[in-house]
């Protein structure tokens, strides 16, 4: 021990983000070789990243990126297991590292992303994202991410705070609109732009309902039908981007607004964290002892 000075210490901790007492333990055990500790602590790290990958990660938070011009947009979910974590410097900071780089690689799939290197670090997301667990001790999950970028128009983005990220490619318009269409998004929670998107099936199973419902009103068929025609449209209505009514201005329609300022929607994504995630509810002291069992 009497080779391994503080400043090696430091700067292995600096290089890895681990504790002093693991970059003192990973020195010991490669006398004092600097390069072989970082790397015996960058396995450690796999191996640790590895036994906590089955683990439920439903908090986290949404980053978006976008250039300078507005034609390109990245978001970006990434999760942990706890809300602590993900409101943490560090955590904060991955997240908007990952969402950067896939702004910048082009990366158009997850799966990409994950193989994408951090400008400056050499490190892919995936090897990033596996010293982040080994560091802070929970599951972190680069779960969901989508890239636009229009030749055309503009990609406009939106963030409700850290938990609600919302993209959406406009052809015309301009950037002040976009905001405020990416604001309904994140608001409204739309299905589809409009109702061509609408699982017919969905539709099939909503008039079946309508029916049955007007049925008992004892009207005559062709008057259950037209009341069935406007149940059907008023629920298209709901659920599309451009048949519902404007967050700003409940009095028009998306369509109304986009068509008042000669533009369209070509897409969009919202992304909430943890939606679709089936919590695992625990006793946070049994786990607190585990944790201290196992360590």
């Amino acid at each position: 021990m009497s080779n391994i000075t503080a400043g090696m210490v430091k700067e292995l901790r600096e290089r890895t983000g681990s504790g002093m007492m693991e970059c003192k333990k990973a020195l010991t055990e490669t006398q004092g070789d600097l390069e072989a500790a970082v790397e015996l602590m960058r396995k450690a790290g796999l191996a640790k990243a590895d036994k906590k990958s089955g683990r439920t990660a439903a908090e986290g938070c949404v980053c978006c990126k976008s250039s300078p011009d507005g034609t390109k947009a990245s978001i970006v979910e990434i999760n942990s297991e706890t809300d602590f974590v993900a409101k943490g410097d560090d955590f904060v900071a991955f997240s908007n590292l990952v969402a950067e780089t896939g702004l910048a690689s082009g990366a158009k799939t997850l799966e990409e992303l994950l193989e994408a290197k951090i400008a400056g670090t050499g490190e892919t997301v995936e090897e990033a994202r596996r010293a982040m667990v080994a560091k802070i001790g929970e599951n972190i999950a680069v779960r969901r991410y989508e890239r636009f970028e229009t030749a055309v128009g503009l990609v406009a983005n939106y963030l409700h705070g850290s938990r609600i990220g919302v993209l959406v490619e406009l052809e015309g318009g301009d950037a002040e609109l976009g905001k405020d269409v990416a604001m309904h998004v994140a608001a409204s929670k739309p299905s589809c732009i409009d109702e061509t998107g609408v699982d017919s099936d969905l539709v099939e199973k909503e008039k079946a309902i309508f029916s049955a419902q007007a049925a008992e009103s004892g009207k005559p068929a062709n008057v259950i039908e037209k009341m069935v025609e406007g149940r059907v449209k008023k629920f298209l209505g709901e659920i599309t981007l451009v048949g519902q009514a404007f967050v700003k201005d409940p009095d028009q329609t998306v369509a109304q607004l986009l068509s008042s300022k000669g533009a369209k929607v070509a897409r969009f994504v919202r992304l909430e964290v943890g939606e679709g995630i089936e919590k695992v509810e625990s006793n946070f002291a049994e786990e607190v002892m585990a944790q201290v069992r196992a360590s």
